[in-house]
């Protein structure tokens, strides 16, 4: 059975170009988002990695810690990331997991149990390692999302989920669709209209059950 929202996600102890991880240590009081890509030196994902670290206050203002994840090796991760500096034209400081025996990939479900490398592994190998998981301070699954390996991801679309995500749990609210930091957000159908204004003031009530307030700045 794969990883579900809010399930614990798996503690492992891995080597990264930084070296050991333990992964739910590392997390520690913090936000986390782990990123996997199929193999170092690759085109759409260098283009990603440097996404990420061009975001890199961005993480910091929302107490979120990112870390890649690729099937190579520390050595190969490490010669990988000059070419994502280079690429990007900013540092990328944050830490890429060497899962060259595929045992976090297989602990967070993007391959079977029995996913082998062969020696001269390509990216086909391990395709399905394009996954984005954001974890919350309680080790646990807030969000899930994959892509194919054409597509690169959307960090500001992973950006505003974390959004989202913090502001729904630090305020009790629901976000509607395309919601962005300052707009209204919903009120969960548990919450009564009385209830709803005395908490957040007052409430548009567009149906019955779709209510929008407006939270503090």
């Amino acid at each position: 059975m794969g990883l579900r929202i809010n399930d614990t996600v798996p503690d492992f102890t891995a080597e990264s170009d930084q070296g050991e991880i333990r992964f739910h240590e590392w997390i520690g009081d913090n936000w986390a988002i782990l990123f996997s890509h199929p193999k170092d030196f690759t085109p759409v994902c260098t283009t990603e990695f440097g996404a990420v670290a061009l975001l890199a206050d961005e993480w910091a203002r929302r107490k979120t810690k990112v870390i890649g994840i690729s099937v190579d090796g520390t050595e190969e991760h490490k010669r990988w990331k000059a070419d994502i500096e280079a690429a990007a034209k900013t540092k990328a400081g944050f830490p890429i997991i060497a899962d060259k025996g595929l045992a976090v990939s297989k602990a967070f479900d993007m391959l079977p149990a029995e996913a082998y490398l062969p020696e001269n592994p390509t990216p086909n190998d391990s395709q399905t390692v394009r996954s984005v998981f954001i974890i919350g301070p309680d080790k646990k699954l807030k969000l899930s999302m994959t892509y194919p390996m054409n597509v690169g991801r959307n960090f500001a679309e992973v950006l505003r989920a974390l959004d989202g995500l913090q502001t729904a749990g630090a305020n009790g609210v629901a976000m509607p669709a395309n919601w962005e930091v300052g707009q209204d957000v919903i009120v969960p159908l548990a919450v009564s209209d009385a209830d709803a204004e005395k908490k957040y003031g007052k409430v548009n009530k567009v149906l019955p059950y779709l209510r929008y307030v407006k939270l503090p700045d």
